[in-house]
């Protein structure tokens, strides 16, 4: 007959455990802190739930049926199992793990992020690798809920609600161009930027796209030569044509010593971006998790020690 795991009081576990170790009624209660009367009603119940004596009084002491002989070792490291994930340390250490983290980040998070990180790992954290998934493909809630993605950077309006946020830092757009351009001055005017030529990058289920609908609020008309979905390519395009493009100041900022770029204040007066860092409510109290976030608002935070 198989036994309805509801019916089994865990505590009837500990106390089967413990007798097979003493093969004594009183020494076990002693042991697991319990009346001996305790110990022996935990046993009448569990022959009755078992349908079987489990231990036979002899001579020689308690002697434990074949039933109780099979359920020994897997009793015990089931209790074994379950003591271990209950108690598992409450310190991590970095030096000494091998722990794998996901991120959610676009393509401009792994630009701008993922170098530093890496560098940052190297010293603290060498055996612990990385993967990313770009917050464009998957679903955020989703993958952080079920534990696939462990934080998200970026501007993310689709996390506001329901995750934990810390901001790391705000950021204004700028124009981009490369070295040696015809507008590579001190100064942009709002008529030489109408009237240049721009690549555009749509990159959708990101907030970036907030910037053209602010610019068409505000009246400004673009000559718009070519668009693309993502950032990852506008360093090649602007270093081989006299193209601008409207960035966030971070990316410009990892980009133009690569490319040869040169960045300008943009000439509309766009609002500042807040980048934050992104967990779920399932690892907030997680000690590896915890550490990474740490080493994330160390490293990316304009003021680390801010709540």
């Amino acid at each position: 007959m198989a036994i309805d795991l509801t019916r089994i009081d865990l505590n009837l576990l500990v106390v089967l455990n413990q007798l097979l170790l003493e093969r004594h009624v009183s020494r076990a209660a002693l042991t697991l802190g319990l009346t001996q009367p305790a110990v022996s009603n935990a046993l009448r119940r569990l022959r009755t739930l078992l349908g079987d004596e489990l231990f036979l009084r002899t001579p020689q002491g308690m002697v434990p049926t074949p039933l109780a002989e099979r359920l020994a070792t897997p009793v015990a490291d089931a209790l074994a199992l379950l003591h271990g994930a209950l108690n598992q340390p409450t310190a991590f250490a970095p030096l000494l793990s091998a722990q794998r983290f996901t991120l959610g980040l676009s393509d401009i998070g792994e630009i701008v992020f993922l170098p530093p990180l890496m560098e940052r790992l190297a010293t603290h954290a060498p055996g612990i690798t990385l993967s990313t998934v770009r917050n464009t493909a998957v679903d955020l809630h989703e993958a952080m809920g079920s534990g696939q993605v462990d934080a998200a950077i970026g501007l993310l309006p689709q996390l506001q609600a329901g995750f934990f946020q810390r901001r790391l830092f705000s950021q204004r757009y700028v124009v981009l161009m490369r070295q040696g351009h015809r507008l590579a001055k001190r100064r942009l005017t709002l008529a030489e930027y109408s009237a240049a030529e721009h690549v555009v990058v749509v990159a959708a289920g990101t907030g970036h796209g907030q910037v053209d609908e602010q610019l068409q609020r505000a009246g400004v008309a673009r000559r718009v030569r070519l668009t693309v979905p993502h950032f990852v390519a506008v360093g090649h395009i602007l270093q081989g044509t006299d193209l601008l493009a409207t960035v966030p100041e971070k990316l410009a900022q990892r980009m133009a010593a690569p490319f040869a770029l040169h960045a300008l204040a943009h000439p509309v007066p766009l609002p500042a971006v807040a980048i934050n860092l992104f967990w779920h409510a399932r690892v907030h109290r997680d000690p590896a998790n915890s550490w990474l976030r740490a080493q994330l608002v160390a490293e990316f935070a304009d003021r680390p020690g801010a709540a």
